[in-house]
């Protein structure tokens, strides 16, 4: 049975475009465009905006990433390309992409679930096999990004539990809509995170679903509270030290949404080992909740080697595919292939 892989890995789930070259779990490559500047001025990504650019840019980034990892098409074992969950626009110029690759160099193609790959992305290794983490298996996985807020229990790679996953806005979506109602601009959730250093988590807001039993998240509610509490603030209030203090408010109430159902997941399925994944890990209140909690129940807290595997890119999809590779499963018919926005197969 092949183990070892070198594959080409695609993501253009949203706005980044992104292509990396690994081999197994090492990343030789990877190479990712953002196209935030472009989407600024919407306050949001524009889907068909985004999937213009993709198709501008990916094979200027797909070759950079090949020359980056000094290989080329002839040395590919694989090639592999998000198919979901994502902008469904967006999604279709990875795919159409990879599929076209795949079927010029007669490669098997690798159809990889977004979510999964960044539940992976710890696993994953530098270009000198340096970093990467040994799995203890369960594990529970908490992926925070713009469009998942999720808790995976993990029992070995291919096989998850979804634990519990927003009812409504995802907790990057709320950081994006409370920057919007301070006019902080977009993206809001690092502007926001920058901010609620200076300042002091001094205002209560609402734990969304802190008394609900099961693991899910709701962040809609807690948007909403923000909203009504800011409009009884006039304008003459809203200084910097008012807008920092109540971004570390925010914050904080985010983190305790998050870690409170991660706790309950850890009494009720002993873990051994916590994943991180999603570019709102990137936020360092989160970081330092998580990591309490993990103390507390002695366990181990796992984040990539770098942070640019948190946030959208092709590494973690070309790493989530070679272990998906070692278990032969591949696309069975390219012309069937498709996107799949809402992709969830935990």
């Amino acid at each position: 049975m092949k183990t070892e892989f070198i594959i080409l890995a695609i993501d253009t789930s949203c706005d980044e475009t992104s292509v990396a070259v690994t081999k197994n779990d090492w990343v030789l490559a990877n190479i990712v465009y953002s196209q935030v500047e472009f989407h600024q001025k919407y306050g949001g990504v524009v889907p068909f905006l985004a999937q213009k650019i993709h198709q501008k840019l990916i094979k200027e980034v797909i070759n950079k990433a090949l020359a980056k990892s000094g290989k080329n098409f002839n040395q590919l074992d694989a090639v592999a390309v998000t198919i979901g969950p994502g902008l469904p626009p967006a999604l279709e110029v990875g795919v159409k992409k990879a599929k076209e690759i795949a079927l010029k160099y007669k490669l098997p193609l690798v159809g990889v679930n977004h979510m999964e790959a960044h539940l992976l992305s710890s696993f994953a290794k530098n270009s000198k096999g340096k970093g990467g983490l040994k799995p203890k298996f369960p594990a529970l996985g908490l992926l925070v990004s713009g469009g998942h807020t999720q808790l995976v229990l993990m029992k070995d790679f291919g096989r998850y539990k979804l634990l519990g996953e927003t009812i409504d806005d995802a907790a990057g979506e709320a950081f994006d809509k409370v920057a919007k109602m301070l006019n902080l601009g977009y993206p809001g959730g690092p502007i926001i995170s920058q901010l609620a250093k200076e300042g002091k988590a001094k205002y209560q807001l609402p734990v969304p679903m802190a008394q609900s039993k099961d693991l899910n998240f709701s962040f809609s509610g807690l948007k909403t509270a923000c909203l009504y509490f800011l409009q009884k603030i006039p304008p003459e209030q809203k200084t910097r030290q008012f807008i920092c203090d109540f971004a570390a408010s925010f914050e904080k109430t985010v983190a305790k949404a998050l870690t409170l159902k991660l706790e309950k997941a850890i009494n009720k399925f002993k873990p051994r080992q916590i994943l991180l994944g999603g570019g709102v890990i990137n936020n360092l209140t989160i970081r330092k909740e998580v990591r309490k909690i993990a103390k507390k129940y002695h366990l181990e807290v796992c984040l990539p080697y770098t942070n640019k595997l948190l946030t959208d890119n092709a590494a973690m999809v070309g790493v989530c595919a070679w272990y998906q590779a070692k278990r032969k499963d591949f696309v069975k018919n390219l012309k069937t292939l498709d996107r799949q926005p809402n992709l969830n197969f935990w």
